[in-house]
């Protein structure tokens, strides 16, 4: 079973606009979190953007990128259409790789993949422990509510996501990285953007909405997504400082 590998990425995040192009290390942001999907060796990688400034430095970096159009609401809907423009018939499995976590594990890559294959999914998604309680209220970190417990060996469905909740067992600091056997990523497609989607602005809710199982694999660690200024900056001293 082939698997390929598709990072959504563009200039207008609203809350940090030009931030796949912010360098930590010399190498722009994209351009890491490539470079650690290739590093994972699941398939092929393509880095799938709006923006022509972000496919001339992933080349630029050895890496490939596809242009797609400007119109997408999330970035399900933009893989789906670099899936198409890109023909290939050979595909399995597309994992979504978020293009501003330039720390993501490779073993966590691996993980999905390999139980996504083993168990034959249609969704999988990837969540990590909580252990911080300050988290269970922070609305800017999605939470993943699973159904049966989770561990290493376990690959449960989720119940439910949400950005606020109270202290509880099942819940899991949910990794935005998704892989999706094709047949199920077309029918998602298919499908308008869900109240309860629109309203939490999380993707993933149109998959439960419309009565698609999304399975859950345990993550080794929680990688800094960056979303502000400030996440760029706490990041950028950290990877420097590792590097030195």
């Amino acid at each position: 079973m082939k698997t390929l590998v598709i990072i959504p990425s563009r200039m207008s995040a609203s809350r940090l606009p030009g931030k796949p192009l912010l360098k930590i290390n010399g190498v722009s942001i994209i351009s890491h979190v490539f470079k650690k999907a290739e590093k994972a060796n699941i398939g092929e990688v393509i880095v799938a953007t709006e923006d022509q400034e972000i496919i001339d430095d992933v080349k630029k970096n050895g890496g490939n990128a596809i242009l797609t159009g400007n119109h997408h609401k999330t970035g399900t809907d933009r893989i789906y259409e670099a899936f198409k423009l890109l023909g290939k018939k050979d595909v399995d499995y597309i994992m979504n790789v978020q293009g501003d976590e330039p720390q993501i594990d490779i073993k966590d890559i691996k993980n999905l993949d390999q139980k996504m294959k083993k168990k034959n999914s249609k969704i999988g998604t990837l969540a990590s422990k909580i252990f911080d309680p300050q988290i269970y209220g922070n609305e800017n970190v999605v939470k993943v509510i699973v159904k049966k417990s989770l561990n290493e060996n376990t690959f449960p469905l989720a119940e439910n996501f949400t950005r606020k909740i109270i202290l509880n067992k099942n819940v899991f600091h949910h990794i935005g990285i998704y892989c999706y056997e094709i047949n199920t990523l077309k029918k998602i497609i298919s499908f308008k953007q869900s109240k309860n989607e629109i309203e939490n602005k999380l993707e993933q809710l149109r998959a439960l909405d419309n009565k698609i199982s999304v399975n859950v694999a345990l993550a080794n660690s929680s990688p800094i997504g960056i979303d502000t200024k400030e996440d760029y900056l706490a990041l950028k001293k950290i990877m420097e400082y590792k590097q030195q």
